[in-house]
Order: C-alpha cells, then sequence, then structure tokens
C-alpha cells in the first residue's frame, strides 16, 4: 500500500534552516508528482511546492526563493529545503502524491518557527 513518512521538523528561530524528508513507497515514485503542503492552526491545508517526476518544481508565491523541493528517485524520497523561515512559516508540513486518482498524505511533521 502507499505509504509517506516525514521526518524533519522541529522548533527553529526566525531566519533559520531546517529540511524536512518524505520517504514513499507502494508505488512508481519516479513518475509521480509529489507535494508538500502545510495547514497552520484555524486555517486551510495549502500547496507549499511540488516537483514532477523529472524535476519540474513549483512553488507557493510565499515561499519562492526561500524554499527549494528536491527528490531523489533512487532512493524513493522527496525533500523540502526551508531557509529563511518566518514565524508565518509555523504549521504542519504534510507529504502527498496521487494514485489512481487518490490522494495520500503523510502523517505531517510540526514546524515552529519562533521570532
Amino acid at each position: 500500500q502507499v505509504q509517506l513518512v516525514e521526518s524533519g521538523g522541529g522548533l527553529v528561530q526566525a531566519g533559520g534552516s531546517l529540511r524536512l524528508s518524505c520517504a514513499a513507497s507502494g508505488f512508481i515514485f519516479s513518475i509521480n508528482v509529489m507535494g508538500w503542503y502545510r495547514q497552520a492552526p484555524g486555517k486551510q491545508r495549502e500547496l507549499v511546492a511540488a516537483i514532477a517526476g523529472g524535476g519540474v518544481a513549483n512553488y507557493a508565491d510565499s515561499v519562492k526563493g526561500r524554499f527549494t523541493i528536491s527528490r531523489d528517485n533512487a532512493k524513493n524520497t522527496v525533500y523540502l529545503q526551508m531557509n529563511s523561515l518566518k514565524p508565518e512559516d509555523t504549521a504542519v508540513y504534510y507529504c502527498n502524491t496521487k494514485v489512481r486518482l487518490r490522494n495520500y498524505w503523510g502523517q505531517g511533521t510540526q514546524v515552529t518557527v519562533y521570532s
């Protein structure tokens, strides 16, 4: 079955960096679009970044120039490098993919940025 397992969240001061990882299994990783979403308290879940199998990426305007999504198809893993973090980046971050028209989510990892 499809499994997505995130890691790498934590508590960081504003201006700092974190790197999230998502280990995937149960589907053909190399051809799937992988995404990172986040959900802050009281807000809707939003797309942060997504990357196609060949490496083409897109980003939310709020993170452009600060976050970088990447993937290692040999390791079935997608990453989110987050630099210049701001308190408004505080949220639970989720890994996402779609397999046979069904959305799959990881369990989420908490990122907390303090000023």
